[in-house]
């Protein structure tokens, strides 16, 4: 639990929907699923997203997120999380979706949060910054506990699809809040199961969402960037 206010201010900023990565931009495939019916209501919604958290990117990013506060203050460690992170994608909406908000988290947190040592990571990877990595290294450099840090990010992550839910499918704010209360249980166990990953042995299993970001790319009208 965090009792530092510092480490949780900045945890609270960098978690923050209105941090300026884009992060309202992407859907991560979810624009399809609701344009081919696939979610239509709060139930559908909250079962998406609880895939993307249990059992695809959410798996990997927040094993990631968690790796990367581990190796902070080693460079070869944090360096070898850092091209895994920028690899390990799907898609190339989902590439986009995570490089994207992981450089544009490094140049606001270098600019407003100085540190010499996550600056100096961030220079060794120019543009290849996945965005868990990042917020994992930000987090690991400021002392901020890994299992914060992951049930952070992931809510953040569940939080902003919820939202392009809403505004999709589309659904009212307290349904939206709703659907976020409900994942709860959701976040908490990607969190746990985040912290004991082994990066080695790693992986996901949610073909559709793939699917639905693959099909995404060649959709006639689009709000999402994923």
């Amino acid at each position: 639990m965090i009792t530092d206010t510092g480490a949780l201010s900045r945890l609270l900023a960098w978690s923050s929907p209105a941090y300026p990565v884009g992060a309202y931009t992407y859907s991560h495939g979810l624009e399809t699923a609701v344009e081919e019916g696939a979610v239509r209501d709060v139930a559908a919604l909250a079962a998406y997203v609880r895939t993307a958290l249990r059992d695809g990117a959410g798996r990997i990013d927040g094993a990631l997120a968690a790796a990367a506060i581990a190796a902070a203050g080693d460079d070869a460690a944090l360096d070898a999380v850092a091209e895994l992170g920028f690899a390990w994608r799907g898609t190339a909406e989902t590439a986009l979706e995570a490089t994207q908000q992981g450089n544009a988290f490094a140049a606001v947190t270098v600019a407003a949060w100085p540190d010499t040592r996550f600056e100096a990571f961030c220079a060794r990877h120019p543009r290849r910054l996945a965005h868990a990595v990042t917020f994992g290294a930000a987090c690991g450099f400021a002392g901020i506990a890994a299992r914060d840090t992951v049930f952070a990010f992931l809510s953040a992550f569940a939080a902003n699809l919820v939202s392009a839910g809403v505004r999709l499918v589309p659904l009212g704010q307290t349904d939206g809040q709703r659907t976020t209360a409900a994942l709860l249980p959701d976040i908490t166990a990607a969190t746990e199961a985040a912290l004991t990953a082994d990066l080695d042995t790693l992986g996901t299993a949610a073909p559709m969402l793939d699917l639905f970001s693959l099909r995404h790319e060649t959709q006639y009208t689009r709000l999402f960037r994923s």
